[in-house]
């Protein structure tokens, strides 16, 4: 016959059990119905707010991260370093990123006579693109148009209310106004309104010239009335909602409509190709009097050409990996490069240490920047050698020739500077381009040998 301590220890035994069961069944309930409430409903949401701070009451978690965008970390090919200055009353700015220019004086040689051989710095995070914007030294070189804030500033509502409903209209609106006539209808840098319906959070396209942009690059490839917004995937929309503006562009036009040259395609020649028949330039190069072009940040086209866009990885898999908050599976908004967050980003696909991946990225880079660095040395010569020629009775025939080498060996070596991977998004096209800028600077040079 068993004690009665026995009975009672046996019958604790089994309530303590039965506890602690019941306690991780609520738990789990508990964490499954986390998982299922992915946003805190404290505001109501609509298409009139364009304030983060607002939709980050209702995610915080990825307000949180978004916030982060104002940190400044360097990269062995990229990123920032906070730079103290003192304050004026022309430019409030206490702290700004390093200059390229002082990195590399060549660059004044390559883009002389424009506004970035004045003023050009390293990029800093989504949180300073519109003040960098606003108080950059090239506001004072030259009267830029509104047409600026298509990729500085949330500006869908601004072209909204622009347009009176229409953001096209408003598209067209701004574009025509001078730059400091359009700064005062923006307040913000990119926010949550201008990637996101705020009616269901899906990923949405609200540049104007990255849809006219795609529409006329897929009526190429022969599918007319092509509608971004309606047509792509959600995994598509993961890259598209970057690439509405880190892309090559340029206006076009008296009333400076911002257009993506990619009727004839993405890539760097196809593009160049783009401008060779329609004969646009971005100046004049003050040392050769070429018509010159200044790429921009074509790192939607490059990655486009690489082995992480043909495997369907986009740019959110990469710069805004998932993590994990709790129960919640949530994007990381704390845009950034990602070899600061290689364990999200990288280690997800790739089963190697973090050292060794860190390390077949900067062979990558390194090999590229020693070709960039090639074709920018031939470049200059060219430019040197451009400039005497208009001196000493070169004939216009070989002048002309050259400077139609330099506009094409400038503008395929400038596709690799401004974009900011350095080569990484897609190695052998970034060979390729640079390749094919220094031969177009050695038919420049052969060419200016014909007196």
């Amino acid at each position: 016959m068993k004690s009665p301590r026995l009975i009672f220890m046996t019958a604790a035994v089994a309530a303590l059990a039965a506890a602690g069961v019941t306690a991780l069944l609520v738990n789990i309930f508990e964490r499954k119905q986390e998982a299922r409430e992915t946003s805190f409903r404290v505001v109501e949401l609509n298409d009139e707010i364009d304030d983060a701070a607002v939709w980050g009451k209702n995610f915080p978690f990825q307000y949180d991260s978004y916030l982060r965008t104002v940190d400044q970390t360097r990269t062995r090919y990229g990123g920032s370093e906070a730079i103290q200055r003192t304050p004026t009353g022309a430019d409030p700015r206490s702290i700004v990123a390093q200059s390229r220019l002082e990195e590399d004086p060549r660059l004044k040689t390559m883009w002389n006579g424009y506004a970035f051989a004045v003023d050009f710095r390293e990029e800093r995070g989504h949180a300073y693109m519109l003040e960098d914007q606003t108080f950059t030294e090239r506001q004072n070189v030259v009267t830029q148009p509104g047409t600026c804030m298509h990729c500085h500033a949330s500006v869908y509502l601004p072209y909204k209310r622009l347009g009176r409903g229409d953001l096209i209209a408003g598209f067209e609106a701004m574009n025509k106004m001078p730059y400091k006539e359009a700064r005062p209808l923006v307040e913000h840098p990119v926010t949550c309104i201008d990637c996101h319906d705020p009616s269901n959070m899906k990923l949405r396209v609200t540049r104007p010239g990255f849809i006219e942009g795609m529409r006329e690059y897929k009526a190429a490839q022969g599918v007319p009335n092509y509608d971004v917004n309606a047509s792509a995937t959600h995994q598509e929309m993961r890259s598209f909602v970057c690439g509405q503006c880190h892309v090559e562009y340029y206006f076009k036009g008296s009333e400076k409509r911002l257009t993506y040259p990619w009727t004839k395609g993405l890539k760097a020649d196809e593009i160049l190709s783009y401008y060779e028949e329609n004969g646009f330039k971005d100046w004049t190069h003050a040392d050769t009097g070429a018509p010159a072009l200044k790429a921009q940040h074509p790192e939607f086209e490059m990655w486009n050409q690489g082995i992480h866009a043909k495997s369907g990885v986009t740019c959110a898999d990469c710069h805004m990996p998932y993590v994990r908050q709790g129960a919640m599976k949530v994007t990381d908004h704390h845009v950034r490069s990602p070899l600061l967050n290689i364990n999200n980003s990288c280690q997800v696909c790739h089963n190697w240490p973090e050292q060794e991946l860190l390390d077949r990225v900067h062979t990558i880079q390194d090999r590229t920047y020693k070709m960039r660095n090639t074709a920018m040395d031939a470049l200059v010569e060219l430019i040197g050698d451009l400039k005497l020629a208009r001196s000493n009775g070169t004939s216009v025939t070989a002048v002309t020739a050259a400077q139609a080498s330099q506009r094409r060996a400038q503008f395929l070596l400038d596709f690799i500077e401004a974009e900011n991977s350095m080569g990484f998004h897609a190695p052998q096209e970034a060979m390729r381009i640079l390749g094919l800028s220094i031969e177009h600077t050695r038919q420049g040079q052969r060419a200016l040998l014909v007196r």
